[in-house]
């Protein structure tokens, strides 16, 4: 899969209800995850990872604050970059989080892939996620 670029909302507790919202609005097919399907502490039903694929291209990501992160509104929207091409991803970290702030180091994660996540020079929060090939 090519790399992708797309907003990642965080919400405070209604990632469900709003991701629903923007599917009635925008199409597609949405795809969720919760806390509890990974194992995560914090409330089981809660949304850990939602994706929405529109079919004019459109890709829309979201998930409820983590359990033990605050939510703070004006700070909810990050930058997400995904995709299997990791040398093309990892070079993106690089540069992104080589003069910026890293929130999340890039390593493996407990859904498989290798995510990080961190604050450029600028101030911009950007998530990179490079999926692993399932074995």
């Amino acid at each position: 899969m090519a790399s992708r670029l797309n907003p990642y909302i965080s919400f405070a507790g209604n990632a469900r209800e709003a991701m629903e919202f923007y599917k009635s609005v925008f199409g597609g097919t949405l795809n969720t995850s919760t806390f509890g399907e990974f194992g995560a502490p914090g409330d089981n039903d809660k949304i850990m990872h939602a994706m929405l694929e529109t079919g004019s291209g459109f890709t829309i990501m979201g998930a409820d604050t983590p359990p033990g992160m605050e939510y703070k509104a004006g700070t909810d929207m990050a930058v997400s970059l995904s995709g299997d091409d990791a040398d093309e991803l990892r070079g993106y970290w690089d540069a992104l989080s080589g003069s910026g702030t890293v929130q999340v180091p890039l390593e493996k994660q407990m859904w498989g892939d290798v995510f990080g996540a961190c604050a450029d020079r600028f101030g911009v929060s950007w998530m990179v996620n490079i999926t692993e090939p399932q074995g």
